[in-house]
């Protein structure tokens, strides 16, 4: 079997930096030479023809950044169409293939001011143009098919796998988990799910599958990646490097000895070590969520015809039987998945484990799930500290559609008790109230100070229980206004002056209305002064959530984002809990600075 790389050396070369705006759109008058020889012509077919003369000035040039572990794969597809001489609308294909980590990638093009030297983008996953999106509104991405696809699985050394009852044991992926995670006698580890799609699936499945199997998941799937955020690693490629040779003691007894790994990581891994220390596969039978290597079109409209036209080729000719060899050769399924048990079996892969997707009827993970589980992994790698700032006035009071009796406050505290089992011991929580004259001449008041979760409190157990209570004792007070932007100002203001230093600091603040204390700080001002008090070296994000049909969304997400937060809009409190999650995810990817 040949060697393969993960990821390819050759990746790590600089791709020419080419302002977009160089571009523009050419009108082609292409001028088709049809040699004819023995009575045989060439036909043209969709206008893509293959030359064997030399291109000369007639080239179109094409630059793709990939995913490290599909750069090596793709970029011989491309220095193969540049031997052949293969054309786009009677033009050679230049095209130059850069690797880049599809966590870097999503970043830059989330900004808004990104300026895209390449016009092709091949992550490992949609989660990253998923990504880019929730960021920040950035450079447009469109998809245009999918060039190959990888299983996600757990992939164990020998004895572990020996431990675990490979191949013969099936498991689900909250088995596996458990099983990895229950004792020490089979290390877990993955990549940063942060920053690697596979780490995301995999722990994203975990909980799937933990929530089929009891009222408990939430714990059991917190336990799980507060385990693994102590062995985790930036990229697959380095989560590689931490696997223990086959013996599991001695110096080697606090490696790891399985991972969350992708089919293709899988297969190069034992291609490299030609059968020694082969890695052995699980593949749970109740999902296996798949990378899914999709083409992507970066900043579509500012493509110029050429090469629009010779990306839309390029893709073509990664689907046709000589790029799927190219493809196979590097341990990739084709885009249809069509199973490969050869390639399977130099993965690691064997039967009864379940590697074909036919036989493993799953709905594909959600952005929501993916989200939560981002979310979750932050609060749970980063501890938190969020200062809660929620709306009582009377407005809050009033009854939620489809919900009988209860009040949007009421469906509020239940989202908000819901979240709190989201956290952890370690992290800092506490809870203010606001309306307008709420506490005589102040439109706020704070009913628990940010403390540990887990700290005690005076006469009430632990400042989770003490929380719990407050928010439960939440009550809308009666034709009270909303005293949003004094509250805003001074909720902000303590959680500077209280930050913890290596935690995730920000305040939360809750509203079903715009500000209507018409005696406190304007809207402009108060944006002015926390933009002029936000410090870029200890940030706090303020992350506003609009509750209800009323509020007004587009208020509360100018003045966060003048911290670096961002606003959110729920329809329905009950999505508090998910949106929280998902503002926690976004604004610690984003790195929590302030907006310019």
């Amino acid at each position: 079997m040949g060697r393969h790389s993960l990821p390819d050396d050759r990746a790590r070369d600089t791709a020419r930096s080419r302002p977009r705006g160089r571009r523009r759109t050419i009108a082609i008058a292409t001028m088709l030479l049809l040699a004819v020889a023995a009575g045989t012509g060439i036909a043209a077919q969709s206008g893509l023809l293959s030359f064997a003369e030399p291109c000369e000035d007639s080239t179109v040039r094409l630059d793709v950044v990939a995913s490290p572990d599909i750069a090596p794969a793709v970029r011989e597809v491309a220095d193969r169409a540049r031997v052949e001489k293969t054309t786009s609308d009677g033009q050679c294909m230049d095209i130059r293939v850069t690797a880049r980590e599809n966590y870097k990638v999503a970043q830059e093009l989330a900004a808004a001011s990104a300026t895209p030297d390449y016009e092709v983008w091949v992550p490992d996953s949609g989660v990253w143009s998923q990504r880019a999106k929730a960021l920040e509104d950035g450079v447009p991405l469109t998809p245009a098919g999918n060039v190959a696809v990888s299983p996600v699985a757990l992939a164990t050394v020998h004895s572990a796998g020996a431990t675990l009852g490979w191949p013969t044991k099936t498991y689900t992926w909250a088995q596996l988990a458990a099983a990895t995670t229950a004792t020490d006698e089979v290390r877990l580890g993955a990549a940063d799910p942060a920053r690697s799609a596979t780490g995301l699936l995999a722990l994203t499945s975990v909980s799937r599958s933990a929530a089929q199997e009891g009222p408990e998941a939430d714990t059991r799937v917190a336990a799980t990646a507060k385990l693994l955020a102590q062995r985790v690693s930036e990229a697959d490629a380095q989560l590689l490097r931490t696997l223990a040779p086959d013996s599991g003691t001695g110096a080697d007894s606090r490696r790891n000895q399985a991972v969350f790994l992708s089919e293709q990581a899988a297969f190069a891994y034992n291609s490299a070590h030609d059968g020694a220390g082969d890695l052995d596969l699980f593949y749970p039978n109740d999902a296996t969520p798949r990378l899914d290597y999709p083409f992507t079109l970066v900043d579509e409209g500012g493509l110029s015809t050429d090469e629009g036209r010779a990306a839309t080729r390029f893709v073509a000719l990664l689907g046709e039987k000589e790029s799927r060899r190219t493809l196979a050769a590097h341990g990739f399924r084709p885009a249809d998945n069509t199973v490969d048990e050869s390639l399977v079996r130099a993965a690691g892969g064997s039967d009864p484990q379940p590697y074909d997707a036919s036989k493993v009827a799953a709905a594909p993970l959600s952005s929501d799930a993916l989200e939560e589980t981002l979310g979750l992994w932050t609060i749970t790698v980063r501890s938190a500290r969020l200062s809660t700032v929620v709306d009582v006035s009377g407005s809050m009071g009033l009854p939620v559609p489809g919900r009988g009796s209860q009040s949007r406050l009421d469906v509020t505290k239940a989202s908000l008790l819901q979240a709190l089992d989201q956290f952890t011991p370690d992290d800092e929580i506490g809870l203010w109230e606001f309306a307008a004259g709420l506490d005589g001449p102040r439109d706020y008041r704070q009913l628990v100070a940010t403390a540990r979760l887990g700290a005690p409190a005076k006469g009430e157990g632990t400042q989770r229980a003490r929380l719990a209570k407050a928010f439960e004792e939440l009550a809308p007070v009666p034709d009270g206004a909303t005293g949003l932007y004094d509250t805003t100002l001074a909720a902000y203001k303590e959680a500077q002056a209280t930050y913890a230093e290596g935690k995730f600091n920000a305040v939360v603040i809750l509203t079903d209305g715009a500000n209507q204390d018409q005696f406190g700080i304007s809207r402009s001002s108060l944006i002015t002064e926390l933009k002029e008090r936000t410090d870029t070296e200890r940030p706090v994000p303020l992350i506003a959530i609009a509750v209800g049909p009323d509020a007004d969304l587009s208020e509360v997400d100018q003045i966060a984002r003048a911290t670096g937060g961002a606003g959110y809009q729920v329809n329905d409190p009950a999505e508090i809990q998910t949106v929280i999650l998902k503002a926690i995810m976004a604004v610690g990817q984003a790195g929590g600075t302030a907006a310019q």
